[in-house]
């Protein structure tokens, strides 16, 4: 399930990903929060990851590349800064080591860093 967080600073996106991830947790909540901070010119995400996530089916997989992916290709300059908040290790190395394929900024913040997080997306 992809839930957006409330109380982001003004020009913000964030999300937050629990369970297991379908197709239409991209199409009906990732894809259209991304396209909406895209067309206003400004990519500036958190993408929370916490206890309970349990991966993406494959219908996720495939609006990702669908949906999400050209949105990252085709409007590389609008990403601005994307945090990854998250105490799931493995997830944090692998944004650590794929960071440089990512448009823009790329930090990692624990879970109880999310307040930071917020702030270094505004900044």
């Amino acid at each position: 399930m992809i839930e957006k967080l409330d109380e982001m600073p003004a020009g913000t996106i964030g999300l937050r990903a629990t369970g297991e991830l379908t197709a239409a947790d991209y199409r009906d909540v990732m894809v259209p929060a991304v396209r909406a901070a895209v067309d206003a010119g400004s990519v500036r995400a958190a993408f929370v990851i916490g206890p309970g996530y349990d991966g993406f089916d494959l219908g996720a997989v495939k609006e990702d590349v669908k949906g999400l992916a050209p949105l990252a290709l085709e409007h590389r300059d609008a990403w601005k800064r994307v945090a990854l908040v998250t105490d799931v290790e493995w997830i944090a190395k692998a944004a650590g080591t794929f960071a440089w394929m990512m448009p823009g900024e790329v930090k990692v913040f624990a879970l109880e860093q999310l307040e930071d997080a917020k702030t270094w997306l505004a900044g």
